[in-house]
C-alpha cells in the first residue's frame, strides 16, 4: 500500500508542476515531458557516500566455520503483514549466494511470558543455506503493527465514504496514507510502547534460543530466556538487526531495555541458583559480541525529541574499553549503527556527532557510520528545479541494490560488493 501511495504522490507533484508549465502551450509541454522522461532513464548518478570506519556485512559472519548468522528485521510505521520483507530477503539471499531455502517458514504468534493472553504480533523465521549446506542464515521478520491497529481504528471514520467523498481523489489517497502511518509514532509514546518493546525482546529471546530444528513450527508461544543453553548458542552465533524508520527507535529502545534487565537481573528476572548461573554465562557471552544495526531511513534524532535520556548515557569511558572500571558491566563489546538516509527523504536524518554519546545507553558501546544515499532519482522538473519523490526516498531502501550489497558485504573488506566499490564513495573517519 505504501508503494502505491508513493507513485500517486509523485505523479501528483509532477502534474502540479506540469500544469504551471503547460498552460497555453501543449506542444511545448509535450517536449518538456519527453525530456524529463529521457533524463529519468539516463545514467544512474545517484549519490552514495559512506562516512565512518570499515565495517563488515553479513558475509563475514557466514564465512565463519560451523556458525549461524541470525538477522532480525523490524518494520516501521504503517500496517504490515507477515512476509513484508520477502523482496528484500530474496535480494539479500542473492547477494550472499544462499540459494537453498526452507520449504516452509515458521510463524510464532508472539505473546508475553507473564501474560500469555496478549497478542504482540508475529515472528516469521526463514532458513537460508548455500548449496553445500555449509553456511546458514536464519532470518527473523518481526511484524508488530497488530499492536497499534486497535488504537488507529479511532481514525477509521475519516476513511469512510461519509468524509472521503468530500476530498479530491489524490488528496483522499494521501489522507488515507497519513491515517495509516502518522499515528504510529504517537501511539509508540503511549501505553502501547511497552507491548511493542515486549514483542522486540521476545523476538530477541527466540533469536538466542537454539537452532532451526528447536524453533516451534507455529502457534502462540512465549519465549523463556532460561530455556535450553542460551550461553552456548550465543557463543556460536552471529547476530545482526535491520530496521526501518520507527523500527530503528524500537530496536534501540529494545536493546537499551535488555541492557537494563541484564545489568540488574536480580531486580527484573526470577533468579534461583540455576537461573542465576545461566544468566551469568549468557551475559558473559553477550559482552563479547559485536552487533550491527542497519538502520534504513534513520529517524533517531527526530524520535529522541521529548524523551528521557538513559541514566547511563555519556559514560563510554566507564564501560567500553578494556581499562574501563565498569568494563564487565557493558552489554556488548560494540554496537555498530549503520544509518542510511536519503537527503530527499523528508523523514530521515543522519546521526550527528555526539548524538549517541549524549542520548543512548553507554553500555551498548555504540559506533556510528552514516550513509548518505539517494534512493529516489533526482530529476529536472521542467526547468523549474530538481525534484525527487519523497515517498520513494523513504520506502525504497530495502530494495536498493547498493543498500542490500552494503548490508551483505560491508565496506573496506574482502567481501565488499563490486556495486559498492563502483558506485559508492567511502570517506573513512579516524580518531
Amino acid at each position: 500500500m505504501i508503494k502505491f501511495f508513493s507513485g500517486v504522490f509523485f505523479r501528483a507533484a509532477v502534474f502540479i508542476v506540469a500544469g504551471l508549465v503547460l498552460t497555453g502551450c501543449a506542444s511545448f509541454g509535450k517536449g518538456v515531458a519527453e525530456a524529463v522522461m529521457e533524463k529519468t532513464d539516463a545514467e544512474d548518478t545517484r549519490v552514495c557516500e559512506i562516512f565512518g570506519q570499515q565495517f563488515d556485512g553479513l558475509k563475514a559472519g557466514l564465512s565463519k566455520h560451523r556458525k549461524q548468522t541470525k538477522v532480525l528485521m523490524v518494520h516501521g510505521v504503517g500496517v504490515h503483514d507477515p512476509g513484508y520483507a520477502t523482496e528484500f530477503l530474496e535480494k539479500l539471499a542473492a547477494q550472499l549466494d544462499l540459494t537453498v531455502r526452507s520449504k516452509y517458514h515458521k510463524d510464532i504468534s508472539l505473546t508475553s511470558f507473564v501474560d500469555q493472553d496478549k497478542k504482540l504480533g508475529n515472528l516469521r523465521i526463514t532458513r537460508l543455506l548455500d548449496r553445500q549446506r555449509s553456511r546458514e542464515l536464519l532470518f527473523y521478520e518481526l511484524t508488530w503493527s497488530e499492536i497499534t491497529e486497535g488504537e488507529k481504528a479511532l481514525l477509521s471514520f475519516d476513511n469512510s465514504g461519509e468524509y472521503s467523498f468530500r476530498r479530491a481523489e489524490v488528496n483522499n489517497m494521501l489522507k488515507q496514507f497519513t491515517n495509516d502511518t502518522g499515528p504510529d509514532p504517537i501511539i509508540y509514546l503511549g501505553n502501547s510502547r511497552n507491548d511493542i518493546l515486549t514483542a522486540f525482546t521476545q523476538s530477541f529471546c527466540w533469536m538466542i534460543q537454539g537452532d532451526w530444528q528447536s524453533l516451534p513450527e507455529e502457534g502462540r508461544r512465549a519465549c523463556n530466556i532460561f530455556d535450553g543453553e542460551p550461553a552456548e548458542q550465543i557463543a556460536q552465533d552471529h547476530y545482526a538487526f535491520i530496521s526501518h524508520s520507527l523500527g530503528s527507535r524500537i530496536t534501540i529502545d529494545g536493546m537499551q531495555r535488555i541492557a537494563k534487565i541484564l545489568g540488574n537481573p536480580e531486580k527484573y528476572l526470577y533468579m534461583d541458583g540455576k537461573t542465576k548461573e545461566i544468566s551469568g554465562r549468557m551475559i558473559a557471552e553477550l559482552r563479547k559480541k559485536h552487533l550491527p544495526i542497519f538502520m534504513l531511513s534513520n529517524q533517531l534524532p527526530m524520535l529522541q525529541l521529548g524523551r528521557e535520556i538513559p541514566e547511563t548515557a555519556g559514560q563510554e569511558e566507564k564501560y567500553c574499553f578494556a581499562s574501563s572500571p565498569l568494563y564487565d558491566k557493558r552489554m556488548v563489546s560494540k554496537t555498530l549503527i549503520i544509518a542510511f538516509s536519503d537527503p530527499n527523504d523528508l523523514l530521515s536524518y543522519a546521526i550527528p556527532q555526539g548524538f549517541s554519546e549524549k542520548y543512548l545507553d553507554s553500555r551498548l558501546c555504540i559506533e556510528v557510520t552514516n550513509i548518505n544515499i539517494n534512493i529516489a532519482k533526482v530529476i529536472d522538473a521542467f526547468g523549474l528545479g530538481k525534484i525527487a519523490n519523497p515517498l520513494d526516498a523513504h520506502i525504497g531502501y530495502d530494495t536498493d541494490d547498493r543498500v542490500v550489497a552494503l548490508i551483505a558485504g560491508g565496506i573496506g573488506n574482502a567481501h565488499t560488493a563490486p556495486v559498492v566499490q563502483e558506485r559508492c564513495k567511502w570517506i573513512e573517519l579516524i580518531e
